[in-house]
């Protein structure tokens, strides 16, 4: 399934037995928030590995390389191309019309920050930059059906952002990315907030519970897989990782769970 040990290949249907296909597959180890469960499933598919080449990925596909800032830089680009789509698709979408005036001013605010992020990583990256991904359409018309819908979505992927910036910033080796990486994030827990607010009304039992903040006040973290299976929802493009960093011993992830 992988050339080695620290290689995850994410989309590849033939490499995955008899599992028709690559959502399919991470559906299934997904539900639940056991996607945590991912990198040790996919490590011990390589401890099976004959040796054989896995076939080359689809047209279009992009290739992750995390051996460097680079690949890491182009890991939160694509979070941010996710992010930046969905809240564009927000915008022009009918349940847009049925937010009061002060909600559809924190959706233009998010759609505007999310399109600076995405472009700040593609000039920084300039022709090192993966692709364009592109959102499953479904995932989306379904998520923005209702008020509701589009407000548990938005919370979902503003604390993955965070968790998947948490995660993957101890492997930045330069100061300047990093000190980006934490400017970014800073803005990704505030867009966090103010939607459980949205979502909480007064009550405020969305902040005060261990959904994100653990009992030590830290929030959570995720590495890269976890991270990556619970977007692929919401991308068409096929997305390979290889080179994915080993965690530190004694680090755990721990998936934001939403209702």
């Amino acid at each position: 399934m992988a050339d080695s040990k620290n290689t995850f290949v994410i989309g590849d249907p033939a490499a995955l037995g008899t599992i028709e296909t690559r959502r399919q597959f991470l559906r299934m180890l997904g539900v639940g928030g056991s996607i945590v469960l991912l990198p040790s499933v996919f490590a011990a598919c390589d401890d099976d590995d004959t040796g054989t080449n896995p076939p080359p990925p689809p047209s279009g596909a992009v290739t992750i390389n995390l051996s460097n800032d680079t690949g890491i830089l182009n890991y939160a680009y694509a979070l941010e191309q996710l992010e930046a789509a969905f809240y564009t698709a927000v915008l022009a979408a009918p349940v847009f019309a049925t937010l009061s005036a002060p909600e559809q001013e924190v959706f233009r605010d998010l759609q505007r920050h999310e399109v600076i992020h995405r472009e700040f990583f593609k000039n920084a990256l300039a022709g090192a930059a993966i692709g364009t991904l592109t959102p499953t359409a479904s995932a989306v018309t379904a998520a923005l059906a209702n008020r509701n819908t589009l407000l548990l979505t938005s919370e979902t992927f503003e604390d993955l952002g965070v968790a998947a910036y948490n995660g993957a910033g101890k492997y930045l080796t330069s100061a300047a990315n990093l000190l980006s990486a934490g400017k970014i994030v800073s803005v990704e827990a505030r867009h966090a907030a103010v939607i459980r607010d949205l979502r909480d009304g007064m009550t405020g039992t969305k902040f005060a519970n261990s959904e994100v903040v653990n009992a030590m006040g830290l929030d959570v973290k995720l590495e890269f897989v976890p991270v990556l299976t619970a977007a692929n929802p919401f991308i068409d493009t096929e997305v390979t990782l290889t080179n994915v960093p080993t965690a530190p011993a004694g680090s755990t992830d721990q998936a934001p769970q939403h209702s």
